[in-house]
Formats: C-alpha cells, sequence, structure tokens
C-alpha cells in the first residue's frame, strides 16, 4: 500500500477514526493489527520475516534481563545479530554475493557455479531490522530494560507509518508514545494533514514528475546531449530527495495525527555547507544510527588520526551497502568517506570554512559546491553498474558521440521545481506544519489550495514507487 493511493488516503482516516473510539488499553491491537496488514499489502508472505524478526529481537532482549552475566548476554546479542543480519544477508545480499563468486570461479576455472535465487526483496526490510537491532544493542549494554509486553513491542518494529521506509526511530522514543494515551487535538489532526498534503505535492508533483526525465536519460544516455544529461544528473538530486523527504514527511505527518512524534528525517540537506552537515541533514535517523551503533563503538575521533579516517570510511562504506546490493552503492558510500575526511582534512589546515549566516553570500557559495558535489555522486546511486555510471560521466564532461533526441520539458515542471525550491530554502532549519502554523489564515488557505492544485492537475502521469522501498 503506497502513501500516494486512494487505498491509503481510505486506511488511514479508518484506522484514526477506530484508534479514538477505542479504549486506550486495547488502541496497541489495532495499530499493531493495522501495520501487519499494510505490510502484507505488499506479499503477504513476507509479514512471517518480520514477525520472526521480531520475536528474535524479542527474546534475546527478555532473556538477557533474565541472565545478566557477561558472557550470557554477548551470547544472546550475538546470536540476535546473527539471526537478523542472516536473514536480511539472505534475501538482500546472497544473489549479490554469488555472482560475484561465481565470477571469481570463472576467473579461476572453477567448474562450480553457486545457483541464485528467485525471490523479490521484502520490503522495508532493512529498516524494521536496524529498529529491531538497536533495541537489542541498547538492552544490551543496559541503556534500555527489556520490553515484556510482546505486543508493545511487535507494534515498536512495525509501527505503520515508519515501517517500510523510516524514519528508524529508537524504542525509547517511539514505544513510550505507544503506550501513551493520546486524546484527539485540532492541532495534530492540522499539523499533520498539512505534512500529508506537503508530502504528497513533492513526491506526486516534483518526484514524479522529474522520474521520467531521469529515466529517459539514464536509459539511453548516448542520444542525449552534454547538456540534456546534465539537467538529468541534476533533475535525479531533486528526485531523489523529493521522493525520500516526501514520504518521511508523509509519515510523520500520519502519525502526528494520532499524537505520536517521530523524528524528523531531513533538514533542508541541500542548503548544507559541507559534506559533514549534509549528513546531519539527510536520512538523519540512518547517519545517527550508524554513528551510534557503529561509529561510536569503533572509537569514533577519540583516537588516531589514521584510525579515525578508518572508522569514517568503515561507517560511509557500510552505509553504501546497507542500500543496495550492488558495486555502486560501495561506491557511492565509500566516496562520501573520501569527501568527508578531505574536507576535514583541508579546512582544519586551511581554515577553508567560517562561520556564516544562513544566506550570506559565503553560505550559498558552500551550499552550492556542496550540491554539486552531491550531485555527481548521485550518479552511482543511481547507475545499476559501475560502466554506466563512467558513461554518463563521459559524456557529461566530454560531449555526447550521437546526439538523436533532445529532452523536452513541460514548463510546468520547471514552474513546480523552482515553486519546490524557493520553499525548501525558506523551510531551512524549521519543519512544514510549524512554519505554516505561523502564517496568517488566509495565506495558509492559498498554499493549501496551491498544492491540491498542483496535485490534481500536474501529478505525474506514472505512479512510481518510492525509491527508499526497494532497501
Amino acid at each position: 500500500m503506497l502513501f500516494n493511493t486512494i487505498e491509503y488516503l481510505l486506511f488511514l482516516p479508518i484506522v484514526v477514526i477506530f484508534y479514538f473510539l477505542l479504549p486506550h488499553k486495547l488502541r496497541w491491537i489495532l495499530l499493531l493489527a493495522a501495520s501487519y496488514f499494510f505490510y502484507m499489502s505488499w506479499k503477504v508472505e513476507y509479514v512471517f520475516l518480520i514477525a520472526i524478526s521480531t520475536l528474535i529481537a524479542y527474546s534475546s532482549g527478555v532473556l538477557m534481563e533474565k541472565y545478566p552475566g557477561k558472557k550470557s548476554k554477548l551470547l544472546l546479542l550475538i546470536l540476535n545479530l546473527s539471526a537478523n543480519l542472516g536473514i536480511l544477508f539472505f534475501f538482500k545480499y546472497f544473489n549479490f554475493a554469488a555472482e560475484n563468486i561465481n565470477l571469481l570461479f570463472d576467473k579461476l576455472e572453477i567448474g562450480k557455479d553457486i545457483p541464485l535465487m528467485s525471490f523479490l526483496l521484502p520490503v522495508g526490510i532493512s529498516f524494521y531490522t536496524f529498529q529491531a537491532l538497536s533495541y537489542s544493542i541498547d538492552v544490551y549494554f543496559g541503556k534500555e530494560k527489556a520490553e515484556k509486553h510482546l505486543g508493545y513491542f511487535a507494534l515498536y518494529v512495525s509501527f505503520f507509518p515508519q515501517l517500510v521506509a523510516g524514519p528508524i526511530e529508537r524504542f525509547s522514543r517511539l514505544t513510550p508514545q505507544l503506550k501513551a494515551k493520546h486524546d484527539f487535538t485540532y492541532d495534530n489532526l492540522a499539523n499533520g494533514l498539512r505534512l500529508i498534503l506537503y508530502g504528497l505535492f513533492i513526491k506526486m508533483v516534483i518526484a514524479d514528475n522529474l522520474a521520467g526525465i531521469v529515466d529517459k536519460i539514464y536509459a539511453a544516455p548516448n542520444n542525449y546531449s552534454s547538456l540534456d544529461i546534465l539537467k538529468g544528473v541534476v533533475f535525479y538530486s531533486f528526485q531523489i530527495y523529493s521522493d525520500f523527504y516526501g514520504y518521511s514527511v508523509i509519515a510523520i505527518g500520519s502519525a502526528k495525527i494520532m499524537g505520536v512524534n517521530l523524528m524528523n528525517n531531513f533538514k533542508t540537506p541541500y542548503l548544507a555547507k559541507n559534506i559533514a552537515e549534509f549528513w546531519q541533514r539527510w536520512h538523519i535517523s540512518l547517519s545517527t544510527w550508524f554513528r551510534d551503533y557503529l561509529y561510536y563503538p569503533l572509537g569514533g575521533n577519540r583516537v588516531k588520526k589514521s584510525r579515525w579516517a578508518l572508522n569514517i570510511m568503515i561507517v560511509f562504506v557500510v552505509s553504501g551497502i546497507w542500500h543496495g546490493a550492488n558495486w555502486t552503492f560501495l561506491i557511492w558510500g565509500a566516496l562520501y568517506g573520501v569527501l568527508y575526511i578531505l574536507e576535514k582534512v583541508l579546512n582544519s589546515a586551511l581554515k577553508l570554512e567560517k562561520e556564516h549566516k544562513p544566506y550570506s553570500l559565503g553560505h550559498i557559495l558552500l551550499s552550492l559546491k556542496t550540491f554539486a558535489l552531491v550531485t555527481l555522486i548521485w550518479v552511482f546511486f543511481r547507475s545499476q553498474s559501475f560502466g554506466e555510471a563512467m558513461n554518463i560521466f563521459t559524456l557529461l564532461f566530454s560531449g555526447s558521440g550521437q546526439i538523436t533526441e533532445a529532452l523536452i520539458i513541460p514548463g510546468y515542471v520547471w514552474f513546480w521545481l523552482i515553486f519546490f525550491i524557493i520553499t525548501d530554502i525558506l523551510l531551512y532549519n524549521k519543519r512544514f506544519d510549524s512554519w505554516m502554523a505561523n502564517i496568517p489564515l488566509i495565506g495558509r488557505w492559498i498554499i493549501y489550495a496551491i498544492f491540491i492544485f498542483s496535485i490534481i492537475v500536474h501529478a505525474g502521469v506514472e505512479n512510481f514507487p518510492f525509491i527508499y522501498f526497494q532497501f
């Protein structure tokens, strides 16, 4: 079930109405049933995977509290990590590993092949697996007490607004909200609907319209001029941002109506002055997850500079692999690691970056620099292979060989993209619902009308799935 469908626009009000009609002690049952129904709308069989992941994490937490000895807890954590990561590896990385091993066998002339599996990647498996693992790790280190109520724990892992693409919530933040008694309030309803409307706008009007253009460029880059390829590359930066940002905003808005506050997953990332700040503003729930559960345990920055650089590279490479089973994702992550280190070293040695006020010339120039770097790195993320990415770069910087098509971009696409960029700039360090609350009533309704008009008249013809569903 996609957020930008009639099914979801019927599903959400039904859940919300019954949520507030039911007694508080029964609400978790409704939300858990709704969450599992929401997930099963993609593929019924895969609901068993999320159930298994939930039972493993829940059981290990209870047992770690029951057997608090260091060796017992460590063994339980290892078994938990092995089982959950094993499931993730099998469904997401097995074929990638098998293909590369088979390629190695061919080069070594070993007459054996590992058979490949034929199955669809379970939607959201990386997200709910990481959410379950963060709880288990926190229980192991004594940061959290084990949850005894299986129903509430299952709801924590599967809460439908953020189930398939985040934000990746922490147990300490989400579960108390799921257990709390929330009364219906006009403010929650208004803010939630504002966020949902804005999310639908940036997904259906911005992301989906750009998606068709980007797909044309990447499907046959040799047919287009360097300028058209540049447009496609830049458009992908805005496509993936508006697509994932749109999902996150709708998720936050859906939960907000019920009184649950999910964490902000984006904070105007393309206004970041450097790569480090970009990752403090992009997919915040994932970057903070890797910070807390990988970077800090590796030693963070409390080590020698050479070890710090290694820690940064490990985090970014693992982050790249998390996104997908392809060498292009690994390269994408590694490039961020290299740029992160280079910027830190150069700034430390040459004092290249100074404090700049928002919207100042210095801020604008640094943001444009960061946007240009991020846009180029996105080429690896979007490409299906290293060769495809290098072909894009070759055609982009050295010119196309045979131009057979001209990229036609409707005027309304430019208009709404510019409108979105201006809106995003105005939202610097603000969230859309709180920003809207400070606008006079007539101004708010003008903005609502603009969004509704754009969705009705200029939504993308094709309904593209959310990009991050594949991760």
